[in-house]
Order: structure tokens, then C-alpha cells, then sequence
């Protein structure tokens, strides 16, 4: 009897002992996890799933590590796993989604994305499941971008690349030719550091590649943004200033943007920002065109996802303004961040809660003409992929630039890439009458090759305009065609054009078929109240039809048609309108109209209302004006 109580004892402390040990486990799996150091933490995960110890809680964290270093493709496989747990929180269906986006099973992303919505998850349906043609239209679109080769690439993390003043900036956890390196525990990578190369370099940066002064710090540096005059740069860095390693009060060191200034080629005079708090990160800095504006990402509170872009002006003195969120258009529930602005204003930004081809995507952004962004764009491939694809700048010329990503086929962990763009071509055009030079709606445009070949059909919307994209280096023909007009066309080339060129302009004209009923608003007169004088405004609409009949078209032949308002009796109103048909006439023969092209000028009383303003309801003057008119109905164009 002893002998089975002690072995019970020794069963029942071994057990003891066990769960204390895999508990112990967990909680320093929990521990790395929230000290962001996810390679140690997803081996710790690892282990108590071997072990089976609180597996689907270890499952789950093991999930959201591999996400959190960018890993799709193991997210995705224990995201698989998670899913299938039961009461699994809902949120890991929208996880599940985004990881399969970033192994392009777009399909299937789609599918966990509606169930997840379908459990009570919130999402801008507007973005996604009303976008199920989104990653066709990507794929499918004219490519802009055209990559080359960068030759700074290292085994490592490179990114930030941004070109000022022949010099190329990147960030890099690079560490070349150093014997003591110092480990980030996120990745188990050196720290980041600022690196400068002359943009011709052909020779791979390495540690005397890092900008001389006070920038680089044993922590995180950069990526940087630098002033016009090449005086100032603003850099992220860990809360890292006079030697005091800043922590807020949940123990967190958060990244702050800094502003050094140029010494005697040394950068030095590092100082703290007005925006940055030990609470939240501030990072990623990119200046305005004019320098007068700082854009940066931040999770501070009040804002829109996990991180948001925002904007601060910079004050003459140096100082900066309160921080403005750049609102909906642009932040989502998701993160936001490495912003960037070229030349002309645009801002361009990475983001994984907008629509895109993988995890993070690079979009650009639309500004209607108060300057306000009204809508986004994705940039598409080979700038955007299944993977992280951010950091994207842009070289003063607007046609290359550089971006980063975690792709497959590069070098190291994340890669810079230096692009050419070549700029969408586009022909475009408005479609008018030729008689009175108003657009033409809803006219055909079809766009035929050299060899005759239909490849574009539209139709011109109300003000007469079209847009269709070409390719450069061939020829066109373009007609466009209108029931009551004769059709026109032109031949035009992209051959031989500079690539900065991205619009060829071809306006076409149409002619009234002959005896057509009415050409509206040839020139329409209009008359006061109960009077039949020509006045002074309709006699400039006349002057323009004796112009045109004398000078553009001396064949044509027109009909006058005169009408009247519906007050008065129906008599009395046929004689107004014979008595206005009569002025009309009168007034283009004595200027010079052949009586033999007019074939009749006819009253026609208020029998011809254009409105309904025919005494049974009442009207403001201005309706009853439209009734008192005299129109002009072309007979003939030209002669048979």
C-alpha cells in the first residue's frame, strides 16, 4: 500500500513538475512576444506545440508571429490550423485572409474574408467584396514600372533608399567589416543604420559607407528625409538622444523622428521633435516639395488603424505646428506608413488595409484641384507583389525612383529596387459640331491600328470628351461617328515621342447629314414679352448665322420657325410669332442672305411650348422666356 502511494506521489509531482516547466514556457514565449523579439518567441511556440501544451493558444501566437516578421506563407499554414479551433476569436478569419493574400490565393482570401464578415467582423465592403475583379485589373493593367538593378543590396534588411544631390540614402542592418555586432531582437538582425553611396557607384556599400556625425546611433536610424538645400535631414530613430534610452510606461522604447543639420559635411546638432512622445511611435519622415510640410506615420491616439499617416506644417523658425491625420482616403483600420511626396505634390504611401496584390502594398494618391486627396491608386506590378512591397520614392525627373521588398528573388530580407517608369500614354480628344461648335454626347470613338484592326470603342460623355490609353511606337486611326452626322477621322502616331509625353490630343468635328430635321441651338433667338423687335442679344446670334451661311457654308439652306409664350389668346399668338418670323428674315436678308436660301419663315403660336408652362400651372418669367424663341431648321448642307 505505501509502495502504491508513493509512486502515486512521485506520478502526480513528475505531472507537477511538467506543467510547471511548460508553463514557465509560455510565459517566456508570451514574454518575447510582447518585447516584439518574434523569431524567439515563435521558436518558444514552436516548442510547446511539440510538447502539446496549451497547443491551440500556442498555434495561434505562432500565427501571429510569422505575420509579424512578414513570413506568409508559415502565417498561413498555422493560421490554417487556428481557424479550425473552436470558439477560434473571429478576428483570426480576417488574419487567415490577409496571409493568403500574401501567398496569392486571392480565392480563397476572399472566402475567409466574407466569413469573417459574415461572424460580425467590420470591414469596408465598399474595398474589398464589391472589388472581386481587383487583382485582374492589377495584373492586367499597362505596366509603368520597369525594374533595375541596385547594386547595395546586402544578406540583410535594406530600405529607405531616396536620392538627393547625387548621393543615394538608405537605411541598411548591414555590418560589414564590424567584429561586435549588436542583435535586434525582433529579427535577430544588427540595428539600422544610415548608409550615403554616389548614385554611380558601382561598388556594394559597406560600414564606411554610413554617414559621418551624430545620426547613426547603437539603436534604430532611419530612413531620412532631407531639405531642399540639403542642410537638414529628419530620421527616425529609437527614443535614443544624449545618450538616454527613453522607455514609456509600459517599458516600450518607441521610434521617434529627430532633425540634424550639416556641418562641415558632418551631420551633428541632433535634436527631439515636438511631435514625439514616449507613448507612441513617430517615423518615417518625407517633406513636402517646398519643405513647408512634414508627413510621418503614427499609432498615436485618435487615430484611424493600427498606424495612420499624418502631416505637421514646419513654422520659419524651425518649430512645428499640432500634427493633422490625413484622414479616410487614405488611413484605414489597417497600417499605414513610409510616406512619400514628389514634385508635383502626390503623396505616395504603403498600406495593408487598402485592396492590394499582397501584404503591404505601395499606393499613390489622386488630389482634385484644391489639393485635397479624393482617391487612391494601387501602382500594380512589378512595384507591388504577394509580398511587402513600401518605401517607394521618386527622382526629381518623376520617371525613376526606388521602393523595397521582401519578394522572393532577392538578395537578403528586405531588398531595395530602383525603377524606370514609363508613363501611361493616352489619346484624347473632344468631339464638336462643326456648325456650331458645341460637344457632341455620346459620340462612337473607335480606335483602329496601323493594320486596320479595331482595339478600342467608346463613347464621349457629355461634354464631348474622350480618353482611351494607347501604346507608344505605333500608328492609330481614330473616327467617331453620331446618328445626323457624318463621321470623321484622323490618323496619329505614338512613334518617336518622348517618354515624358503622355497625352497626344486629337479633337475631331462633325457635320449635320443633310436634311437633317433640326440642329439644335444653331443659333436660337429669343424675344420680351408681346414685342417682335429683334434685340441686341439676338442680333449677335444672327450676326453669327449670316457669318456662316455667307462664309463657312454658302450652300446651306435653313427654315425660320418663330414661336410664342401661352399667354394671349391663340390668335392673337399666331400673329406674334408670323410678326417674329418676319424680323428674323428681314434682319438676314439685310445683311446679306440670299432670299433663295431661306426656303420659308413660319408662325407657329404657342403651339410649340418647350415646357409645360402652358397656362394651367403658374411660372416664373424666366420658363415663359424660353417659349418666346425663333428657331433655325438646316435644310440642306451643300448642294447634291
Amino acid at each position: 500500500m505505501k509502495l502504491k502511494n508513493y509512486i502515486l506521489v512521485c506520478i502526480l509531482l513528475t505531472v507537477s513538475f511538467t506543467a510547471s516547466a511548460q508553463y514557465g514556457k509560455q510565459k517566456k514565449a508570451d514574454t518575447l512576444f510582447n518585447k516584439f523579439s518574434f523569431v524567439k518567441a515563435s521558436e518558444a511556440y514552436k516548442e510547446l506545440i511539440e510538447n502539446k501544451y496549451n497547443e491551440d493558444y500556442a498555434v495561434r501566437r505562432l500565427a501571429d508571429c510569422y505575420a509579424l516578421l512578414r513570413d506568409a506563407k508559415n502565417a498561413a499554414k498555422y493560421y490554417k490550423k487556428a481557424v479550425k479551433q473552436e470558439n477560434i476569436p473571429i478576428e483570426y478569419y480576417y488574419n487567415y485572409a490577409q496571409a493568403l493574400r500574401g501567398i496569392e490565393k486571392y480565392d480563397e482570401s476572399k472566402e475567409w474574408m466574407k466569413r469573417y464578415k459574415d461572424s460580425g467582423g467590420v470591414i469596408n465592403t465598399s474595398k474589398y467584396l464589391k472589388k472581386g475583379n481587383f487583382i485582374t485589373n492589377i495584373f492586367n493593367a499597362k505596366q509603368q514600372y520597369f525594374l533595375k538593378k541596385f547594386n547595395h543590396n546586402s544578406k540583410l534588411s535594406d530600405f529607405g533608399a531616396y536620392e538627393h544631390n547625387g548621393k543615394i540614402f538608405f537605411a541598411s542592418t548591414r555590418d560589414e567589416g564590424v567584429s561586435i555586432k549588436r542583435l535586434y531582437g525582433w529579427n535577430e538582425q544588427p540595428f539600422l543604420d544610415v548608409y550615403a553611396v554616389d548614385k554611380d557607384s558601382k561598388e556594394p556599400a559597406d560600414h564606411t559607407s554610413k554617414i559621418k556625425g551624430d545620426v547613426n546611433s547603437i539603436y534604430h536610424d532611419g530612413p531620412v528625409a532631407i531639405t531642399n538645400d540639403g542642410n537638414t535631414m529628419y530620421f527616425t530613430r529609437n527614443s535614443f538622444i544624449k545618450n538616454v534610452y527613453d522607455s514609456n510606461s509600459k517599458g516600450i522604447n518607441q521610434v521617434k523622428i529627430y532633425r540634424a543639420t550639416l556641418t562641415d559635411s558632418t551631420w551633428t546638432n541632433v535634436e527631439d521633435l515636438s511631435i514625439n512622445d514616449s507613448e507612441f511611435s513617430t517615423q518615417h519622415p518625407a517633406l513636402s516639395s517646398d519643405n513647408k510640410k512634414l508627413y510621418f506615420a503614427s499609432d498615436r491616439p485618435g487615430g484611424i488603424g493600427a498606424s495612420d499617416i499624418y502631416y505637421v506644417d514646419i513654422n520659419d523658425d524651425g518649430s512645428l505646428g499640432e500634427p493633422k491625420n490625413l484622414g479616410e482616403v487614405v488611413n484605414t483600420k489597417g497600417a499605414e506608413g513610409m510616406p512619400y511626396i514628389n514634385n508635383e505634390g502626390s503623396l505616395f504611401f504603403s498600406s495593408d488595409g487598402h485592396v492590394g496584390l499582397g501584404m503591404l502594398d505601395v499606393f499613390g494618391t489622386i488630389a482634385n484641384e484644391e489639393g485635397e486627396i479624393v482617391d487612391i491608386i494601387n501602382l500594380g506590378v512589378p512595384v507591388n507583389s504577394s509580398k511587402d512591397d513600401f518605401s517607394f520614392t521618386m527622382n526629381e525627373d518623376g520617371l525613376s525612383g526606388y521602393f523595397a521588398s521582401n519578394r522572393a528573388g532577392g538578395m537578403g530580407d528586405d531588398d531595395i529596387y530602383a525603377y524606370n517608369r514609363v508613363p501611361l500614354l493616352n489619346v484624347e480628344g473632344t468631339v464638336t459640331d462643326v456648325v456650331n461648335k458645341k460637344p457632341v454626347p455620346n459620340a462612337i470613338i473607335t480606335l483602329l491600328d496601323g493594320n486596320g484592326k479595331q482595339i478600342a470603342y467608346m463613347e464621349t460623355d457629355e461634354e464631348g470628351y474622350y480618353e482611351i490609353n494607347i501604346d507608344r511606337d505605333m500608328d492609330y486611326k481614330i473616327t467617331a461617328s453620331q446618328k445626323k452626322y457624318e463621321d470623321d477621322s484622323k490618323d496619329f502616331t505614338s512613334k518617336n515621342i518622348e517618354t515624358s509625353v503622355t497625352t497626344i490630343t486629337a479633337d475631331l468635328e462633325l457635320t449635320p447629314v443633310r436634311d437633317v430635321v433640326k440642329l439644335a441651338d444653331l443659333g436660337i433667338i429669343y424675344f420680351d414679352f408681346d414685342k417682335h423687335n429683334i434685340r441686341p442679344d439676338a442680333a449677335l446670334e444672327l450676326d453669327k448665322i449670316v457669318k456662316l451661311m455667307n462664309e463657312t457654308y454658302p450652300e446651306m439652306v435653313i427654315r425660320i420657325e418663330s414661336h410664342t409664350d401661352s399667354r394671349g389668346t391663340l390668335s392673337y399668338n399666331d400673329k406674334l410669332s408670323i410678326d417674329r418670323a418676319n424680323s428674323t428674315y428681314e434682319y438676314l436678308i439685310s445683311n446679306g442672305v440670299d432670299k433663295s436660301r431661306i426656303t420659308a419663315h413660319e408662325g407657329f403660336g404657342e403651339r410649340r411650348l418647350t415646357n409645360g408652362c402652358d397656362g394651367s400651372v403658374n411660372c416664373e418669367e424666366d420658363n415663359h422666356q424660353l417659349n418666346r424663341r425663333t428657331e433655325f431648321i438646316i435644310i440642306q448642307m451643300q448642294n447634291e
